[in-house]
């Protein structure tokens, strides 16, 4: 990052609005110009300054574009901090990056909306439309192999669907927690998992940006064909991590890197894939070190089973619990 390419950059308040937008969450090219109020050309331009400049990265997916943080350096904390002082002491910037955030959250919500009534809309016919992810039995055994070193102990299943990985998994685990932010979803898997007793398996509510449990809860995490619909999946994996013990595993079982775009539209997908080398940097990020990853080749697209052990934490460490809801 040069210095002088920096500051041209951040000549403009438009590119200063995006710069504070990207600080927070990787955004497509069209959130941000619904957010500015701009054309996307025009969003483009600004967006060419500041990748130009060092400030941001492009990431290209399908048919959109994605925007974050350029990779940390001393140079761009600063610059983060020094947005971070203006917005503190500029109330005419502090009010525009503001209503920015509020934009961005409604944004954000009617996505989210939009997928909650596409699961409503499927919940019983889950496991059918799985089959575009390969052969389901292919991965579930990869599954059972990559978690037979090391018994699960309590688990938490998050976005179990119909509950179809917390019901071959209950013979192996201790206890598991079958989370779902769809009530129509946690129907189905309650009727599938009913069988089993609530000493085996439990079932509740919640979001995986959100988890409604205490710090340290879980032995093993799992998510399993779920990170692909978060907006924000390091987020995901980063709550992942606070309710992981230490020395706790995490796998993950997503597709890897595809250009099938037409499953943004069609099964409410917000991200094609994972690149093996996206998802080692987030785990690590998040606190945990992958294991290589499992690869199951399918039909159409390609599954991977990602693992990864969280990491101790230092003996003076205070963490940072939550109350359970």
């Amino acid at each position: 990052m040069q210095l002088e390419a920096a500051f041209r950059a951040l000549s403009d308040v438009s590119r200063l609005r995006v710069m504070r937008l990207v600080a927070q969450m990787e955004l497509s090219v069209g959130e941000i110009a619904q957010v500015l109020g701009q054309s996307q050309p025009r969003v483009s331009q600004h967006i060419g300054r500041l990748v130009d400049a060092g400030l941001v990265e492009r990431r290209k997916e399908g048919n959109s574009v994605f925007l974050r943080d350029a990779a940390p350096s001393e140079m761009g904390e600063t610059i983060a901090r020094l947005l971070a002082f203006g917005e503190s002491e500029d109330a005419q910037f502090a009010a525009q990056a503001s209503a920015d955030r509020t934009r961005l959250s409604t944004i954000r919500a009617a996505r989210e909306k939009e997928a909650d009534h596409y699961f409503a809309r499927h919940a019983d016919e889950w496991d059918t439309l799985r089959e575009i992810h390969g052969p389901e039995k292919a991965s579930e055994e990869a599954l059972l192999r990559v978690l037979a070193d090391r018994p699960p102990g309590r688990m938490l299943d998050i976005g179990t669907g119909t509950g179809r990985i917390a019901e071959l998994l209950a013979p192996h685990a201790d206890h598991i927690v079958a989370l779902d932010k769809n009530l129509d979803m946690l129907r189905v898997a309650r009727a599938r998992l009913q069988a089993l007793g609530p000493e085996k398996v439990e079932l509740q509510k919640g979001d995986f940006t959100d988890l409604p449990f205490p710090a340290h809860s879980f032995d093993t995490v799992l998510l399993h064909q779920v990170l692909h619909f978060a907006q924000d999946p390091a987020l995901a994996l980063c709550e992942a991590a606070r309710v992981t013990k230490p020395l706790g595993m995490i796998a993950v079982v997503d597709l890897a890197r595809h250009e099938r775009d037409d499953l943004r539209e069609r099964h409410a997908h917000a991200r094609l894939g994972f690149a093996d080398a996206t998802m080692a940097k987030m785990l690590r990020a998040a606190g945990f070190e992958p294991a290589p990853p499992v690869e199951v080749p399918g039909r159409e697209l390609t599954v991977k089973i990602w693992a990864a052990t969280r990491l101790a934490l230092p003996a003076t460490a205070s963490s940072n619990r939550k109350v359970a809801s």
